[in-house]
C-alpha cells in the first residue's frame, strides 16, 4: 500500500481549492456548483484530519499511552518543562532506626621501619574505614509467670504476664512488620512470604496468620487516616487521580489524593461522581485540585481547577507528528518555556505583568489556530448526539475553555505544572495488579490501600518502613504530626 505524506496531501487539497476559488472569482462556476463544492472541499478536510491522526504511531512521548507498551523505552528521558513545583524528594533519612555503632581503635605499638616502641608516642591523625551489615537473628523472650498457694487462704495466685502476651505463643512487631512490608510494600507473593520467614525463624507461620497481621495494621490505621485526610482539606492544593484495579474479577477504581509528604487511597467500584462522593474529599475541599480534565473533577466549580501540562504537552506533540500545525508547536513551546520561567523563579510563580503577557500570547495562539483548523460541519436538524470531531478541535476547545485551569500554575505557587505526583502515587498499584493479577476479597483489597497510603506517606518523611509499620501496630501514629 502506498504510504501518503501529510504536507503533500494537504498541499495538493489546498491547490485544488485555490483553483476552485479563482475560477469561481472569474465567473466560471454556478453559485450552486460553488455551495456544492465549498461542502465537499470542508469534509475532505476534517476527512483528512481525523485520518492523519489515526495514522500517526502514537508512543509515551505524545499520547498518554505508557512507555512499557511502545517500541522503545523512553521513560528515563528527560523532557524540557517538566521540572515544575512538585513535590521533592526526601533524601534525609529520620532518626527512626535503631543503630548499634562502635568506633574500635587499632592502636599503633611499634615502628614497622625501625621497631621504636611507639605506645607512649601521642597519635597525630586517624584514618577510619566504615563497614556496614545488617545481623538477622530470631529473637525469642519466654515470660515464666510464678504459680504460688496463699498459705493463709489456700488461693493459687499467678504472676501477670505483659499486656501484649496474650495466649501461649504469639509474634511481635518486628516480624509482623517485616511480613506487611514484604506483602504490602514489596508486593511478594503470600506464599513466598511464608517459606522466607519459615527459612528465618523454623516456624511455619499460617497464611490466616499472615493476612491477620495485615488486616490488624488496617484497623490500626483508622485513626491515621481520618488525621490525613483533615491535613488533606487543609492545604492549598491536591493532586488527584484514578486508575482501574480488579477485585473479585470486577473492575473496581483506585481514587488517589495527594499533598505535600501525604498521600491517601481509596477504593471504590466507580470511577466517577458517585465516588468522588462517597469518599467525600472534594465536596468539603475548597483549594486548587490538579487533575486531567476528567469531567467528574470538573463539575465541582467551588474548587479551583488545575490541568496537567504533561497531558497536554503529549497531545500537542501529537498535533505536531500528525498534521505539523503552527499552533500546536506553539503552544507547546509556550507551555514549556512558561514553566521553566515559573519554576526557575523565587516565588514559583509569574507577576501581574507577565501573567498578562502570558494571557495575551496564549489567546492569539488559540485565535491562530481557528484559521488553521478545518472548519466543523453543522449539525443536521433533527439529528441526535455530537458529531464527529477531530482529535485537534477538541483539544483546541479544551484548551479555550479551560484557559484559567492551564494557566493556573503560572498564578499559584502552590500549583504544580504536571499532576505526575498523583501518578507516581497510583503506579506501584498497577504494579501489584501486574503481580496478583486481582485481589479475591474486596476487604484486602481496602486494607491494601490504606497501609500502602501509610507507607508512601512515611516514606516521604524519611521513615523506614518498618520502623513506621512498628509505630502504627504499637498505636503512636499520633508522633508522625508532631503531636
Amino acid at each position: 500500500m502506498a504510504s501518503l505524506a501529510k504536507t503533500s496531501v494537504r498541499d495538493e487539497v489546498s491547490r485544488l481549492k485555490a483553483d476552485f476559488d479563482r475560477l469561481g472569482s472569474e465567473g466560471k462556476l454556478s453559485s450552486e456548483s460553488q455551495a456544492i463544492m465549498n461542502s465537499l472541499f470542508m469534509i475532505v478536510e476534517l476527512i483528512l484530519a481525523i485520518f492523519l491522526e489515526r495514522s500517526t504511531k502514537k508512543d509515551s512521548s505524545n499520547s498518554s499511552k505508557p512507555s512499557s507498551q511502545t517500541s522503545k523505552d523512553e521513560s528515563a528521558l528527560g523532557h524540557p518543562g517538566s521540572n515544575s513545583k512538585g513535590k521533592s524528594e526526601n533524601k534525609n533519612q529520620t532518626s527512626n532506626t535503631r543503630v548499634n555503632e562502635t568506633v574500635t581503635i587499632s592502636p599503633v605499638l611499634t615502628c614497622e621501619v625501625c621497631a621504636q616502641d611507639l605506645s607512649e608516642v601521642p597519635c597525630i591523625d586517624h584514618e577510619r574505614r566504615t563497614k556496614i551489615d545488617i545481623v538477622f537473628e530470631k529473637v525469642i523472650a519466654h515470660v515464666d509467670a510464678e504459680i504460688k498457694r496463699c498459705p493463709a487462704c489456700d488461693t493459687t495466685v499467678k504472676g501477670v504476664f505483659p499486656p501484649d502476651m496474650h495466649g501461649p505463643l504469639q509474634y511481635g512487631d518486628g516480624l509482623k512488620a517485616f511480613v506487611i512490608n514484604l506483602l504490602i510494600g514489596q508486593m511478594v507473593a503470600l506464599n513466598r512470604v511464608q517459606k522466607l520467614v519459615k527459612s528465618m525463624i523454623g516456624v511455619v507461620i499460617a497464611e490466616a496468620s499472615l493476612l491477620k497481621f495485615v488486616l490488624r495494621l488496617h484497623q490500626a490505621l483508622a485513626s491515621w487516616e481520618q488525621q490525613a485526610v483533615e491535613k488533606i482539606l487543609n492545604s492549598p492544593a491536591i493532586n488527584v487521580d484514578e486508575t482501574s484495579f480488579r477485585v473479585d474479577m470486577k473492575n473496581d477504581w483506585i481514587h488517589v489524593y495527594s499533598s505535600s509528604d501525604i498521600t491517601l487511597k481509596f477504593l471504590h467500584r466507580n470511577r466517577g461522581k458517585a465516588a468522588i462522593e462517597a469518599i467525600n474529599i472534594i465536596p468539603r475541599y475548597g483549594g486548587a485540585i490538579i487533575h486531567d480534565c476528567w469531567s467528574s473533577y470538573l463539575s465541582y466549580p467551588h474548587c479551583r481547577h488545575g490541568l496537567c501540562g504533561s497531558h497536554l504537552l503529549r497531545e500537542l506533540t501529537f498535533m505536531v507528528d500528525a498534521h505539523d500545525y503552527a499552533w500546536a508547536r506553539n503552544m507547546k513551546h509556550l507551555l514549556q518555556e512558561t514553566c521553566k520561567e515559573v519554576s526557575k523563579s523565587t516565588e514559583k510563580r509569574l507577576d501581574d505583568k507577565a501573567l498578562a503577557n502570558l494571557q495575551k500570547r496564549y489567546r492569539n495562539i488559540l485565535t491562530r489556530a481557528e484559521k488553521e483548523l478545518p472548519v466543523s460541519l453543522p449539525k443536521p436538524n433533527g439529528k441526535r448526539g455530537r458529531l464527529a470531531k477531530s482529535d485537534a478541535h477538541n483539544l483546541w476547545e479544551r484548551l479555550k475553555i479551560h484557559e484559567a485551569a492551564v494557566l493556573l500554575f503560572a498564578k499559584d505557587p502552590y500549583v504544580s505544572f504536571t499532576n505526575n505526583r498523583a501518578e507516581r502515587d497510583l503506579r506501584m498499584s498497577k504494579v501489584k495488579q501486574k503481580i496478583s493479577g486481582c485481589f479475591r476479597v474486596s476487604e484486602y483489597a481496602h486494607a491494601y490501600c490504606r497501609i500502602s497510603s501509610y507507607l508512601q506517606s512515611m516514606a516521604n518523611k524519611g521513615y523506614n518502613p518498618l520502623i513506621a509499620i512498628q509505630i502504627a501496630l504499637a498505636g503512636e501514629t499520633h508522633k508522625v504530626w508532631g503531636e
